[in-house]
């Protein structure tokens, strides 16, 4: 069976990479890679859902035994992505999504070479300070905070191996799709079936 595709989609605060993921998982067979964290639900989350809430000593043990890709602490509490859920995915065959900041993109591409890195833009900066107005849960501070960021983020997008433009959720999810189904045909993922086709071959000429 060929391994699954894991692709780690990244982007600038505010420009909907969330809504993307959704939309990529509900209309294609994708495995969502859901991270771990030892803070407590909000309202409306799910165990599974958005999170795995598992308690401060078993998220200490799982970086003990090497169980996560990535993790970090922020306001006394632990997040971090494990690896089981991925690697069972991939090793069945399906494609993974992993929706991630950054630096920790750029750890699991480290354990992971063949992960596609994909970083999401918007059109403009207009459309992207529209986008957080639009919102209303934000001061103008912050909103101009976030901005002044994704210019200061601009250098990471040159780690990344594609870049998309968000123009419109549905337009974003298909380009994405697209290129991780490309990502199927790369020779050095077909390597073993050309070997099969090479003996098969063989096989028929010494007949």
């Amino acid at each position: 069976m060929r391994q699954g595709t894991l692709a780690i989609v990244s982007g600038f605060s505010g420009v909907g990479k969330g809504t993307v993921v959704k939309d990529l998982v509900k209309r294609y067979p994708y495995a969502l890679s859901i991270s771990a964290t030892t803070r407590q639900p909000r309202e409306g989350e799910q165990h599974g859902r958005e999170y795995y809430f598992i308690q401060r000593e078993e998220f200490e043990e799982m970086i003990r035994r090497g169980e996560l890709f990535e993790w970090a602490r922020y306001v006394d509490n632990y997040y971090g992505t494990p690896k089981s859920f991925a690697m069972e995915a991939l090793a069945e065959g399906r494609d993974v999504i992993l929706e991630i900041e950054v630096q920790g993109a750029l750890k699991i591409k480290a354990m992971v070479p063949e992960a596609l890195m994909i970083f999401v833009v918007p059109p403009s900066m207009q459309v992207l300070k529209e986008r957080l107005v639009g919102r209303g849960t934000e001061s103008q501070e912050a909103i101009a905070k976030r901005l002044r960021r994704t210019v200061e983020e601009l250098p990471f997008v040159q780690q990344y191996e594609y870049v998309v433009i968000n123009h419109t959720v549905e337009s974003c999810a298909d380009e994405i799709h697209a290129i991780v189904s490309a990502s199927h045909a790369k020779l050095e993922r077909n390597l073993d079936h050309l070997e099969n086709l090479r003996l098969q071959g063989m096989e028929m000429d010494a007949k």
